[in-house]
């Protein structure tokens, strides 16, 4: 991932603040722009344009930026697909997970198949052995697909003999009624409580101990002064902290920062490059964009932290949280690849009480 110098982001703020006075077209400040980040400016300067209502003017820079475009990094182009499909407004068009379909297809994308298994053979691989009945809470279970496979393994590579129970905590009814489903049939006879609601919602109310606590692709929809305050609450419940996350700079900085406009661009044009690359009837492909990624990208580039609905953040932020919330007591059990394009990673950390 391509980062801004402190200098370079007072320039692109200023240039931007200077397109939305005069309507400044297109190319006029190539030369001030380091060379390979000039359809990433072009993306900036068309998302804040678009974002104030300039939907004419941001389509024009986001088409320059788009024939800027190279090594499959195709975020403009994307978006100005998107805004084609919604008139040209950038809005987010639903709320995300309101139907399971679009994210069962995404987890279905080979790029994500991958990058689940691995971070399941990370777990069997970091986690250690549970002598006694296990117990487990999945922050974001989503489908449960990813619970029933994770929990198979563990089972069959001897980490853990015998499942008490399983917590499944998701905010859409839908994902979460399916959940439930899913590793009922897997496991008929686990004890499995089920949360409609988000891991803020019901921090407070946990009141008994848990082996694991996962978190897949989930815990970054809070700003970082959230995490500390709900990872803190965890903390006398949890003897583990599995996270599966994408790493971006999408949580602090602020909306229309240049910092913000780079991050986003990188971390999501990979990723929606790889849903339409997904054997999909076209309507699925479009579906699982517009209703999941796309309104995780209008919510960047639109709603200002604390309303937004996504904070990524970086590697080393995550370990930051970590070792404040949850140390000294947990240490440092694994920090690997899930999956590590030119701009897209995933990545799994786990961290665990020391015995």
């Amino acid at each position: 991932m391509l980062f801004l110098s402190a200098q370079e982001s007072a320039e692109w703020s200023g240039l931007a603040d200077e397109v939305l006075r005069s309507g400044t077209a297109p190319g006029a400040y190539d030369g001030d722009i380091r060379q390979n980040l000039l359809s990433a400016f072009d993306y900036y300067i068309g998302t804040v344009l678009a974002a104030h209502g300039r939907a004419a003017e941001g389509i024009e820079w986001l088409g320059a930026a788009a024939l800027r475009e190279e090594n499959d990094l195709f975020s403009a182009g994307f978006l100005l697909g998107f805004l084609e499909r919604h008139n040209g407004r950038l809005a987010m068009p639903t709320v995300a997970f309101a139907d399971p379909r679009p994210f069962m297809h995404f987890a279905g994308v080979p790029m994500m198949r991958e990058a689940r298994r691995r971070f399941i053979a990370q777990c069997g691989s970091t986690l250690p052995q549970f002598d006694e009945p296990f117990s487990m809470m999945d922050i974001g279970c989503g489908n449960g697909g990813l619970t029933v496979s994770l929990l198979q393994h563990l089972l069959d590579t001897g980490r853990v003999t015998e499942i008490a129970e399983v917590l499944l905590i998701d905010p859409s009814p839908a994902m979460a009624a399916l959940a439930e489903k899913t590793v009922r049939d897997a496991f008929p006879d686990l004890r499995i409580e089920t949360v409609n609601g988000r891991i803020q919602d019901c921090s407070d109310s946990i009141d008994h101990r848990f082996d694991l606590a996962v978190s897949s692709l989930a815990y970054h929809h809070m700003p970082l002064e959230d995490k500390r305050i709900h990872l803190t609450r965890l903390k006398p419940w949890i003897d583990h902290f599995v996270l599966f996350e994408m790493d971006a700079n999408n949580d602090t900085p602020e909306m229309y920062s240049p910092e913000l406009a780079l991050s986003v661009y990188q971390s999501y044009g990979g990723v929606v490059d790889a849903v339409f690359a997904h054997d999909a009837p076209v309507d699925v492909a479009v579906a699982c964009v517009d209703l999941f990624l796309m309104t995780e990208v209008v919510s960047f580039l639109t709603q200002p932290r604390g309303v937004r609905t996504d904070y990524h953040m970086l590697q080393s932020q995550w370990h930051e949280l970590f070792t404040e919330c949850l140390g000294p007591e947990f240490t440092p059990g694994c920090h690997s690849p899930c999956y590590a394009g030119d701009e897209t990673t995933l990545f799994t950390m786990h961290y665990g009480r020391e015995a």
